[in-house]
């Protein structure tokens, strides 16, 4: 083969791969292959990930009581890929990572009991509300899959504005698994220490529904909102306002694509 031939094929299929490669997003899927791979939080003995994994159990099934949907039942044990549970009576310390994450992309399934009240907090402080809210008509951010809001704790605890509302209420009964995915990205600061952008919730997803999109969180959220903010901070699963189960508890760090992608 001539070299002449030869450098025209070569220039002909690097112009076609280019062509696909613009025409079909493969550039981003290039860019994404570079990503951080997931890693399974709830796979791994909780004292490893967990500060404080208290009277938390890992267990192969978990349901409704049948004599009291308000509670949950478990079988303790060594799951393959257990399912977290938060004690028998349904209120124990909050679950919190040892690491700290900055931008953040959550995966995980979650089981609440009949009237119960969870939540994810991004940072320690951010709060995607989780509660058995399948039936209620008005929604704010204290139903299931809200930003929840901002709240006092005296004279009496009491919110002080609505959070940010979910899309639709796509939330399941009590009793059902449902599933959660979270991009969370942290506040920015200056080198001194000024913030210099809010923390935003780039989206959530609850039982395959976008809920939220690009929403900034100008405080943290319930009464942390008077808190400093970080840069940086732990994932907490909130474990002492009722029985709640999590599995399949997936993160990794997210980085927001560029303009072009």
């Amino acid at each position: 083969m001539s070299g002449k031939w030869h450098g025209w094929r070569v220039a002909v299929i690097l112009g076609v791969v280019a062509t696909i490669l613009t025409t079909t997003g493969a550039i981003s899927l290039v860019a994404r292959a570079a990503e951080t791979e997931w890693s399974r939080l709830s796979a791994r003995p909780l004292p490893e990930v967990f500060a404080k994994a208290g009277k938390w159990y890992a267990t192969d099934q978990v349901a409704l009581v049948s004599t009291n949907p308000r509670r949950l039942q478990g079988k303790p044990g060594d799951a393959g890929q257990p399912i977290l549970v938060n004690g028998d009576q349904g209120r124990v310390a909050d679950l919190i990572t040892r690491e700290q994450f900055q931008d953040v992309e959550l995966r995980c399934e979650f089981l609440v009991a009949k009237g119960s009240n969870s939540g994810v907090k991004f940072n320690g402080q951010y709060e995607i509300q989780i509660r058995d809210t399948a039936s209620e008509k008005k929604l704010t951010g204290d139903s299931c899959g809200g930003i929840y809001p901002r709240a006092e704790q005296k004279p009496k605890y009491h919110h002080i504005d609505e959070g940010v509302a979910p899309k639709a209420n796509v939330a399941k009964p009590a009793g059902e698994w449902q599933s959660l995915h979270v991009i969370f990205q942290s506040p920015r600061f200056d080198a001194a220490g000024k913030k210099i952008a809010n923390a935003k919730f780039v989206k959530v997803v609850l039982n395959g529904e976008t809920i939220h999109e690009n929403v900034e969180v100008a405080h943290p959220t319930g009464h942390a909102w008077v808190n400093p903010e970080k840069p940086k901070g732990p994932l907490l699963f909130q474990g002492d306002h009722g029985p709640v189960a999590f599995r399949a508890i997936e993160v990794r760090a997210w980085t927001a694509p560029k303009a072009n992608e």
